[in-house]
């Protein structure tokens, strides 16, 4: 990258749950970045706050556009607001999704089950569909899909079924995309973060459940660091493609026996 070039420069970058959290943070750096951002979520007084925030940390373009990204019909009018207002999509981070209470597995509602299906997997799958169309149709052709696929699309927690059923299925799906895009110069990659500091992972400094019963105390890592990755990743080239990236605590109880 030239020196005082910003990478984003002039580019448009969509963050589906970009209201807060991980999402927030992608967003904020991307901004940084240059990047014209468009933020996503259910949450709309959420979402507004966090565009004025980002705006005005960034000095950049922010655009909060509500949508539940488990509804297709909401996910259309997302994109066509996008495809008005912009034209083109350069960046996708499929980064929404949500998690269920950790309890038994068969005590998991079909409720929650669905719901955290349309959340994490549904959600990632049509906004993927719907950039094809765009990032396809556009001139130049092309752009970059990142999924958030978490630790979990490799190695389970105790009681999570559903959530790692949904991250081990968007590895497959990270995949499938990275096929399909290849001859439309549509790259897309994986983002597999583990314990970013950020209200989801709060519990983990008090201690959560481990695989051999036990409960303990986990490190966690500022989410800049997962932002700053998101970044690298977006940064490349369509000819180069960062596939799968883990980011993670170096002591949180993962590689090994903990």
């Amino acid at each position: 990258m030239t020196e005082g070039k910003r990478s984003g420069e002039g580019k448009i970058a969509l963050v589906t749950g970009g209201g807060s959290g991980v999402g927030r943070g992608i967003a904020r750096r991307l901004g940084a970045e240059g990047y014209l951002l468009v933020i996503t979520g259910r949450r709309a007084d959420v979402l507004q706050r966090a565009a004025t925030d980002i705006a005005a940390e960034t000095g950049g373009s922010v655009r909060a556009i509500a949508c539940d990204v488990g509804d297709p019909g909401q996910v259309v009018a997302l994109f066509d607001a996008i495809r008005s207002e912009f034209g083109r999509l350069d960046l996708l981070v499929n980064n929404a999704g949500s998690t269920v209470p950790p309890v038994p597995l068969e005590e998991v509602t079909f409720e929650q089950w669905s719901g955290i299906l349309a959340a994490n997997l549904t959600g990632a799958f049509l906004c993927t569909q719907q950039a094809f169309r765009l990032m396809k149709a556009q001139d130049p052709r092309g752009g970059r899909i990142i999924n958030n696929g978490s630790i979990s699309a490799t190695t389970p927690r105790p009681n999570s079924a559903p959530y790692t059923s949904t991250k081990h299925a968007i590895t497959g799906l990270t995949k499938a995309t990275a096929l399909d895009g290849r001859p439309f110069d549509i790259a897309c990659g994986q983002i597999d973060i583990g314990n970013a500091a950020t209200d989801m992972t709060q519990k983990m400094s008090s201690g959560v459940l481990q695989a051999n019963g036990e409960i303990a105390a986990e490190p966690t890592i500022p989410v800049e660091h997962v932002a700053d990755a998101v970044v690298y990743m977006a940064s490349l080239p369509l000819t180069a493609n960062v596939l799968t990236m883990t980011v993670m605590a170096t002591k949180m109880p993962l590689v090994g026996r903990g």
